[in-house]
């Protein structure tokens, strides 16, 4: 049976321990009903255990991590696909060296985050949290609604770090503000820039102009720390800075400093350096900052979509054809990989 199925394996985060599924948004049925496709839960270690994997041909992978120790003796397993964008919980290293495809899902995060942005970016600027508190004390609130006053967003200037997958949504759905856009990326697709209306500037640059200054960047050692504060020291007294990427591209002890001086207006994070932080963490004290689980962008539809691409990535690979959103593009040229895809094509059709 092993050898004549395509066997698809799901972290074991992805079950209940009482067996039902950790978010049934994800649709399974069509894993299930797809012909020559076996598939089946691991136990939940957390990293995966490469022994685990050595009867599979693809992994799909919620949150565990996959590193070196990760990687099946077998040669059989040809791809990861990560459920989300974020993929600094997988060793690429070693998936690359071992001829595995590293499969990622900005389709089905594109929107979902992007409105985490504008979701952050409203509520910091019409100080919503401060007046839903005021209504909650009665009268006495109500009369000191006054003393609270939002900022409007048209001519305001709104800076993005990065304008890839997420980074260009969130300018698009901020079109109707009529704010400014500017935007620091040494990868920016300039066409996608001059599409938008965004203006390219210095990293600094972004720094000292933004209103609203978004992190729409990966995690990388280029970016680890990129918002540190020397360059929140260039931010306007009134700017809001918002993170939905990852927590370690901030400083945070740097940021809460900022925060706790008022240097800056205030923050919305989704991210933090250590999830989940200690409970006396100085930054979770602090009331001119909102923050979230790492969950904002949750929704049904996001959780549906990045189902959707990652069962559709694995079976692209069970026919022999290349999966969309491969992180580690050279492992297409290996001939491991390519040995794999010709294998899969002669098997299950193309």
């Amino acid at each position: 049976m092993a050898n004549t199925m395509f066997r698809v394996a799901l972290s074991g985060d992805f079950r209940k321990p009482d067996g039902a599924p950790t978010y049934p948004d994800f649709d399974l049925e069509p894993l299930r009903n797809a012909p020559g496709i076996e598939m089946a839960f691991l136990e939940p270690n957390n990293p995966l255990r490469g022994d685990q994997l050595e009867d599979f041909d693809a992994l799909i992978l919620l949150s565990h991590r996959f590193d070196a120790t990760s990687v099946p003796k077998s040669d059989r397993l040809a791809v990861v696909a990560r459920f989300g964008v974020g993929y600094d919980t997988v060793d690429v290293e070693a998936c690359t060296a071992a001829g595995i495809a590293l499969v990622i899902t900005p389709d089905g995060v594109r929107r979902p985050v992007a409105v985490s942005v504008i979701t952050f970016m409203l509520a910091l600027t019409g100080k919503l949290l401060t007046k839903d508190a005021l209504t909650r004390k009665g009268p006495a609130g109500f009369n000191q609604r006054s003393e609270h006053m939002g900022v409007g967003l048209v001519g305001r200037t709104l800076g993005s770090l990065g304008i890839g997958n997420i980074g260009a949504e969130v300018f698009r759905l901020a079109k109707p503000f009529d704010m400014k856009f500017v935007a620091h990326d040494p990868f920016a697709d300039s066409k996608v820039a001059a599409e938008l209306g965004i203006e390219l500037v210095g990293l600094e640059d972004v720094f000292r102009r933004a209103d609203v200054l978004s992190v729409s960047c990966p995690l990388t050692p280029q970016t680890h720390h990129i918002v540190n504060a020397e360059r929140l020291a260039l931010m306007k007294p009134t700017a809001y800075l918002i993170n939905t990427a990852r927590g370690p591209i901030v400083d945070q002890e740097a940021l809460t400093k900022v925060l706790q001086e008022r240097r800056i207006a205030g923050a919305g994070l989704d991210v933090l350096e250590q999830e989940p932080p200690d409970a006396d963490d100085p930054i979770l004290k602090l009331e001119n900052i909102i923050l979230t689980p790492h969950a904002l962008c949750w929704t049904d539809q996001c959780f549906a979509g990045n189902g959707a691409a990652d069962v559709k990535a694995v079976i692209e690979v069970q026919h022999g054809r290349e999966p969309r959103g491969v992180v580690n593009r050279e492992v297409l040229s290996s001939e491991a990989w390519k040995n794999r895809l010709a294998g899969f094509a002669a098997r299950f059709g193309t």
